[in-house]
């Protein structure tokens, strides 16, 4: 196997990797997309599922992807390839690395356009745009903002020019140096927000809601939904864990490591529900309301409440924070292997990533206006890419990427770096059988068999 173990840096401790980690999984997923899915599905039974999820199939495959990224030390694609021809495996497995780097690439090309929008309403709460206005301000608003290209064409641009500028600077002065600084930054704009959330009105309501299980409104689809979120809220199966895994050094455990990450993935997510929930209730609005709780909910409530533009500034700030440091780990796998394979230095690798990046996301942005009735397989541009990302690229690397660590690397060199002793036995069992049958029926449930 080639040797390029220091060809892109390593993190400086155990904490640089799980910050950056827990930046790349602390998401849109975390702020936005877990609090209204516990809304839309009955609340504390929810997180109950959700969390045994987590342990059960999110801990050992990340463990699994951080695993095969420090024994290969390259980019996902050359990790896959080293590793199988070091095992002894069809080169193919190769291919493993391609869907990783592929999903996240499409992922951030539309990732951009919507933490392009957080940016807008930064400058909207600020502004104090956002006063007093009724229900259907809100919303035309946010129609108002998804309408013109042009505006969110500049958002896109910054977002993923700010997203850029970080990944040329390499691990040390951009990834670790960046996540250093924005992760706690993350959690005490939470905490100030919880702080305030426990002061309003609906706040015991919210608690309750969020933390009170109501078993009689868990459904099956609940229970998928919940499994999915745990899958994806990790941001496992598109090459970000797997190439920060090969910056991270041999002394540090991966399995201390990895349960930190999603442990403070999981906290960010409740934080955030702590935040959301309280203020939800406390101005009679629905907690179910999906992505528009974000965008047309909670601006309704901020420009009620008093100090309502700095509490929602600083919401929306938080936004960005949680978006653009999962967006440097989207590309970083890209960058990483156009340096390894071309070359070439980081900031033109990633200027060349980040451009192709950027035009796809015009395709998102045209989506909500001009192309908004040009289909393909019945899905306009943004719904295709969001469909094959999430639904078929995401499911099926998560799916060989357990497989590949389990049956496919030997045992006693997975032993070796996981350093499990006698726990080895149930990360085996949990990622050669557990997590690919869960993600499979995930899968099969968004293909439409179950």
């Amino acid at each position: 196997m080639t040797d390029k173990r220091f060809l892109h840096g390593q993190w400086s401790s155990r904490l640089a990797f799980i910050l950056a980690a827990s930046g790349s999984a602390i998401g849109l997923g975390n702020i936005w997309k877990f609090p209204y899915l516990v809304g839309e599905n009955g609340g504390g039974a929810f997180v109950l599922v959700y969390l045994l999820c987590v342990i059960a199939i999110g801990i050992p495959i990340m463990m699994a992807e951080t695993m095969l990224g420090r024994r290969g030390r390259q980019s996902p694609i050359n990790t896959m390839a080293s590793l199988a021809e070091e095992a002894g495996a069809n080169p193919l497995w190769r291919y493993v690395g391609w869907l990783g780097v592929l999903a996240g690439f499409l992922i951030l090309s539309y990732y951009s356009v919507i933490a392009g929008w957080s940016m807008a309403y930064i400058v909207k709460m600020a502004g104090g745009f956002m006063d007093r206005v009724s229900t259907t301000d809100t919303q035309q608003t946010f129609l108002d903002l998804k309408a013109a290209s042009d505006i969110q064409l500049v958002w896109h641009t910054a977002f993923m020019g700010a997203t850029l500028l970080i990944v040329s600077k390499g691990v040390s002065q951009g990834l670790e140096r960046v996540t250093r600084i924005m992760m706690p930054g993350l959690l005490v704009m939470l905490l100030v927000l919880d702080v305030y959330a426990a002061g309003t009105e609906g706040f015991g309501q919210g608690m309750a809601f969020l933390f009170k299980p109501d078993f009689g409104k868990l459904t099956g689809e609940s229970v998928l939904i919940a499994m999915g979120q745990a899958f994806f809220s990790l941001g496992l199966g598109m090459g970000s864990i797997m190439v920060y895994g090969s910056y991270l050094p041999d002394h540090v455990s991966i399995s201390r490591s990895t349960a930190f990450v999603a442990a403070a993935d999981t906290l960010v997510a409740l934080l955030a529900g702590i935040a959301i929930f309280p203020v939800v209730f406390s101005y009679q609005l629905a907690p179910g309301m999906g992505p528009g709780l974000i965008f047309e909910t909670l601006p309704l409530a901020f420009g009620q409440m008093p100090a309502g533009s700095l509490v929602g500034s600083l919401f929306f700030i938080l936004i960005f924070f949680a978006a653009i440091t999962s967006s440097i780990a989207l590309i970083e796998p890209a960058v990483a292997w156009l340096s390894e394979n071309r070359g070439i230095s980081r900031p033109k690798a990633s200027l060349y990533a980040g451009s192709i990046c950027w035009f796809l996301g015009i395709g998102t942005l045209l989506s909500f206006n001009a192309w908004s009735n040009t289909t393909w397989f019945g899905r306009n541009f943004f719904e295709l890419v969001d469909f094959v990302t999430a639904d078929i690229l995401l499911p099926t690397g998560g799916i060989l990427v357990a497989i590949f660590a389990s049956w496919v690397v030997k045992t006693r060199d997975s032993e070796r770096e996981l350093e499990l002793g006698p726990r080895y036995v149930w990360w085996q069992v949990l990622t050669r059988f557990v997590a690919p049958i869960a993600i499979a029926i995930v899968f099969s449930h968004a293909m439409g068999v179950l």
